[in-house]
């Protein structure tokens, strides 16, 4: 997290809870999934499916056995794009009003309107 001053900085990120992406570059480049959660402090998302990484857990008690757990871990924000599934194609967004004044992602390459899962 970086610091100045006192301050946290919180990075802005483009992408939210719920929305549909793609990977853009990394070992997962190419693949589709969804947004589990967003880290604003580190400018990270947590995306479903990518950058799974592994820890074996050790037996606590005397009848316990091992365990392998498999979990996604944080990418960066900048290595996922927004995603139509409609005319399955990655594209950047531009901001516009609707009817009600209500801001809308609107996607460049195919006009479509990202609706995001969760409310506002």
């Amino acid at each position: 997290m970086k610091q100045v001053g006192k301050k946290n900085i919180k990075y802005k990120i483009h992408v939210r809870k719920g929305d549909i992406i793609k990977v853009i570059s990394g070992s997962y480049k190419g693949k589709i999934s969804v947004i589990l959660q967003v880290f604003p402090k580190i400018g990270q998302v947590l995306v479903k499916d990518i950058n799974m990484k592994t820890k074996h857990s050790r037996p606590k008690q005397e009848g316990d056995t091992g365990k392998i757990i498999r979990f996604e871990s944080p990418i960066h924000s900048s290595n996922v794009m927004l995603y139509s599934t409609n005319n399955k194609i990655a594209s950047r967004y531009s901001v516009s009003l609707n009817k009600s004044n209500v801001k809308q992602k609107v996607l460049k390459k195919t006009g479509e309107i990202i609706k995001s899962t969760n409310n506002e």
